[in-house]
Formats: structure tokens, sequence, C-alpha cells
């Protein structure tokens, strides 16, 4: 692949919350404001490039059975340092993030990009395939955000919409508005992309932490195994 196709594989095509869906559960939680979803989405960027870059450079030298302890070891240094920056330059930002901010270390797709990718491949492919996601991630919380924050509360990054802000749709903000965005862009993707965003051959087995446990069998084989017994 190309250097330009690894930069932008994470916008569209390998969006990690609208195709592969991961990270959902900071998706869903911060993007009640446009502010907040810029915030996260940045913090996991960096979190992510630095703990990218970090494992490409070690991929060598980490042993192959401790390497997902060495990962979070990695990425929870990254986001320490990330949480205490938020904390002295940006308070507000800090207490708006909340628990989520730390929990940057279990997100899925930090661990995910450093299994699948970062461990298997150069320094600067690392980082640009980080950038991709990043800014992939960044993206599609602006949007999601974007939509909640203006239908529910008639605002936008705290500007008030005339006629919005006394006629909002409340749920919105609360974790139905969420899910129901969180669908409808989910398959708006799936529509632009006609179905083809990701192929399924894409879901290998190679990168499955569980591989040697299930023989190196597919996923639905091991299903069909599971439903005989």
């Amino acid at each position: 692949m190309s250097k330009l196709g690894i930069l932008t594989k994470g916008i569209i095509k390998e969006n990690p919350v609208l195709v592969l869906v991961l990270g959902t559960c900071p998706t869903l939680a911060v993007t009640t404001q446009a502010s907040n979803a810029i915030g996260m989405g940045l913090a996991a960027t960096i979190v992510l490039l630095c703990s990218n870059i970090a494992i490409s450079a070690l991929r060598k030298v980490i042993p192959d059975n401790v390497r997902i302890p060495c990962y979070i070891v990695l990425i929870a240094g990254f986001v320490t340092i990330v949480q205490m920056l938020v904390k002295a330059f940006s308070p507000a930002l800090d207490e708006a993030l909340g628990i989520y901010l730390p929990l940057i270390v279990v997100n899925c797709i930090i661990l995910g990009r450093a299994e699948m990718y970062a461990n298997k491949n150069t320094v600067g492919d690392s980082a640009l395939d980080a950038i991709g996601m990043g800014l992939g991630f960044t993206l599609a919380l602006f949007v999601m955000a974007s939509i909640r924050e203006v239908l529910g509360s008639g605002t936008w990054f705290g500007m008030e919409i005339p006629v919005l802000i006394d006629n909002n749709i409340s749920i919105m903000t609360l974790a139905p508005g969420g899910f129901f965005v969180f669908g409808c862009l989910i398959a708006l993707v799936n529509h632009i992309s006609r179905g083809r965003a990701i192929k399924k051959d894409s879901f290998g087995c190679a990168g499955c932490p569980s591989a040697k446990a299930c023989g190196k069998l597919g996923c639905s084989e091991c299903a069909a195994q599971e439903d005989k017994v």
C-alpha cells in the first residue's frame, strides 16, 4: 500500500468507529458536545501516534509471549503524560471527559493498531497509520457530536442556534439518541462504500491473540464446531 493509502484508509475504508466499530464507549459518552469530541479525538490521536512509533521501534526487542502487557505499559505511560497535560492546560476539558480520558489505556483502537499494524511494520508506516486512524476517530466523533449537540441542545461549540435553542430534541443528548446517531452514521458509511468499506478477508486470524487456541480456524469454523458440541 502507498504512503497516502496508509494515511487515508482510516478516514473511510477502515474508520475505527464507523467501520471497525472500535472505541464505542467513549464515542457514545463524550459526543454530547463538539468541543468534547475534538478534545477526546486529539488526545487519543496523540497516544496512538506515540504508542505506534514506540511499539514499532521496539517490535524486535519485545518478547512475543509478553507483548500485550508491554504494549499496555507503553500506552499507559503515554496516556498519563497526555492526561497530565490536559489537566494543566485545559482543566475544563479534563473535567468534561472525566474517566474516559484515562480509559484511553484500554481503548480497543490503540491496542488494536499496536497488535495488528505497529507490531509488523516500520516506524514511518506505523506513524502514518496512527495519524490516519486518529483522524478517522476524531472525524467520526466530531460529526456525531455536532449532530447530537445541534439537535439535542440547540448549540454548536456552545454557541446558541436560533429556533433550535428553544425547540431542541433533548433525547439526542441521552444514550438512545447517541445509539440512533451512531447507527445512522454506520449505515451512511456502508451506503457510501456500497458495503465494501473493508473486505471479509481483512478479518484474518493472523493477528488474533487466540489463534493458537483455536488452531487458526476461521471464526465461522470455530462457531460451527461449538454448535456440534
